[in-house]
């Protein structure tokens, strides 16, 4: 491996906005603000939008699709399966 080409790999905190919620894990990911972690260290902070914390997937809050809804939508709107189309 190349020395030099890398970004440098180290302890960060991300902090998701949403759900409150924050983690240390390791990143390449930089930032200027920085945080004290519970440890006593102060560590950069990157503030997220969303995380597992407060995405609708892992949380158990994610839409379901209505498919027999579309379909009944796209038989009303084009006509399907009535043989109005080709003769």
């Amino acid at each position: 491996m190349q020395q030099d080409k890398h970004p440098d790999y180290r302890e960060v905190v991300f902090r998701d906005r949403a759900a409150g919620y924050a983690f240390l894990t390791r990143s390449t990911a930089t930032s200027d603000r920085t945080i004290e972690w519970d440890d006593g260290e102060t560590y950069p902070v990157v503030d997220v939008e969303i995380s597992s914390e407060s995405h609708p997937f892992y949380t158990g809050k994610a839409r379901t699709v209505d498919s027999e809804g579309r379909i009944a939508q796209f038989e009303r709107r084009y006509g399907g399966g009535t043989g109005q189309g080709a003769e």
